[in-house]
């Protein structure tokens, strides 16, 4: 990944307006400093909190076609996200990103569960426009996959092809991807 090219994280949190500093925080922090891999950190805990955080980045952001990757730390169950109690499922989260991810790369920390069948995983880059989506099938347990995520976006330092990056991440973490159940959907 370029200098031109920046993480968009969006994290889920009980109130945003706490001023805790979260084990996302620290790890794009880390990556910056260590691959100088930059990125914009916003919280949210509504689905409007969420949806205003999005708007803000597309129309106020003038580089917002340098985001590669839209990382969402959103804890929920299987295929649905969790604000403020309430769970959206990932077609509402589509219709939420509806045709304004193009090229993007929407990935889920392993808060919740990713597990798509192939006609929800084309429902969701069909309506959102996304190059991919990307997750995990293994529930959060007591591995998170903040180190595997810092793995993975760093792979895109030198590569475009993410098919190649999800070879080349099995390859040096294939013990941590098979744990996890590291998953691509394109």
């Amino acid at each position: 990944m370029n200098d031109e090219k920046f993480i968009f994280c969006l994290e889920a949190v009980p109130d945003v307006e706490s001023e805790a500093v979260t084990e996302t925080y620290t790890n794009l922090q880390q990556l910056a400093w260590e691959l100088g891999i930059g990125s914009i950190y916003q919280t949210c805990d509504t689905i409007e909190g969420l949806e205003d955080s999005l708007n803000a980045l597309l129309y106020n952001d003038h580089n917002f076609k340098n985001y590669e990757i839209i990382y969402l730390v959103m804890e929920g169950e299987k295929n649905t996200v969790c604000l403020n109690d309430y769970y959206y499922s990932i077609e509402e989260i589509a219709e939420i990103f509806e045709g304004r991810m193009k090229g993007k790369i929407i990935h889920f920390a392993n808060a919740k569960v990713l597990d798509l069948t192939s006609d929800e995983a084309q429902y969701f880059l069909d309506v959102t426009g996304a190059k991919a989506i990307s997750g995990y099938g293994a529930e959060f347990g007591k591995v998170t996959s903040s180190n595997l995520d810092k793995a993975f976006f760093g792979l895109f330092e030198d590569e475009d092809d993410v098919i190649e990056i999800v070879e080349e991440l099995h390859r040096k973490y294939y013990a941590l991807c098979k744990l996890l159940d590291f998953r691509l959907y394109y």
